[in-house]
């Protein structure tokens, strides 16, 4: 994934001339920095897109990267429309697993930024499947929500793997917020 980015590595994202990105930058709409002892501007990710979408010009290449993926594992079926209408679809991507083994490929495909684990689907799988994303270094920065019912937070378990946690029954749009807290300042798109 590119964090800095040449103009004209920005004008072919946004499909412009090099000397476009030039003069955006110069007046100071495009946010970056130049090359000391040279005239060369780079452009970091995070303006690249905030430019882009204050703009309201398409993301291209980079929407997929700008989007926040949430992965909702062993959720209660209605969750992805009752979280999707508090997150809307063009800043967020929601994705299911009702499973451990179905968690672990959608993981892999999806690159979650975050991911909320349902305690309904057995304390045990839900820790384990929480840990097993703590321990690969590739899902270490994950935000990792816990659902939890009265006996899952009347009995003691390592909370501290968990950036969130919610006990049921709660306000699903407190925790729509709070994952879109958590994974905007985690992707800094905010």
């Amino acid at each position: 994934m590119k964090t800095i980015f040449t103009t004209g590595q920005v004008a072919k994202i946004c499909k412009v001339a090099p000397r476009t990105v030039s003069k955006w930058f110069d007046s100071g709409r495009l946010r970056g920095y130049r090359i000391p002892g040279s005239q060369d501007r780079r452009i970091p990710r995070e303006h690249l897109i905030r430019f882009l979408k204050e703009h309201g010009m398409p993301l291209g290449e980079l929407e997929e990267e700008a989007m926040g993926k949430i992965l909702l594992v062993g959720t209660d079926p209605n969750m992805k429309n009752n979280l999707g209408e508090f997150l809307p679809s063009e800043d967020f991507k929601i994705e299911v697993a009702q499973s451990g083994f179905e968690a672990g490929i959608q993981a892999e495909s999806l690159h979650p930024d975050a991911v909320v684990i349902d305690f309904a689907m057995g304390r045990n799988d839900a820790l384990m499947i929480a840990q097993n994303l703590r321990k690969n270094p590739q899902y270490k920065d994950v935000v990792l929500v816990g659902l939890l019912s009265d006996e899952d937070t009347a009995s003691g378990f390592d909370r501290s793997i968990f950036s969130e946690t919610f006990r049921k029954p709660f306000d699903i749009a407190l925790l729509a917020e709070r994952v879109r807290t958590l994974v905007s300042r985690k992707k800094q798109l905010l």
